[in-house]
């Protein structure tokens, strides 16, 4: 939120386009909310006093993440948040005697 000009939804879209589990509680996401109501644009700004412009990108980057992710959102209709899917084909199961307890 901080390099780039998102908000913090579309910071937290950016997240799951990369980490598809991220799914932070309510009260961090207050904290969001907060820190872009009250506290990123003076971030911001230090940080291009500091630092100078940034020559990477990311903000490049991170569009393009949240691109895939609205359409991969559009593609799959439903609830919001995690989705169990009982897809455990690509664990290798593991017998009893695998285990150890040594430490």
């Amino acid at each position: 939120m901080t390099i780039t000009d998102f908000g913090w939804e579309d910071a937290l879209s950016i997240v799951r386009a990369s980490r598809s589990c991220a799914n932070p509680n309510m009260g961090f996401q207050k904290q969001l909310q907060e820190f872009e109501k009250h506290d990123v644009d003076h971030f911001r700004q230090w940080l291009k006093e500091e630092y100078g412009e940034n020559s990477l990108q990311d903000e490049q980057e991170a569009k393009i993440l949240l691109g895939k992710y609205k359409e991969q959102a559009m593609m799959q209709p439903g609830p919001g948040g995690r989705q169990w899917n009982n897809n455990f084909s690509s664990l290798p199961s593991l017998s009893y005697n695998s285990y150890t307890t040594e430490t």
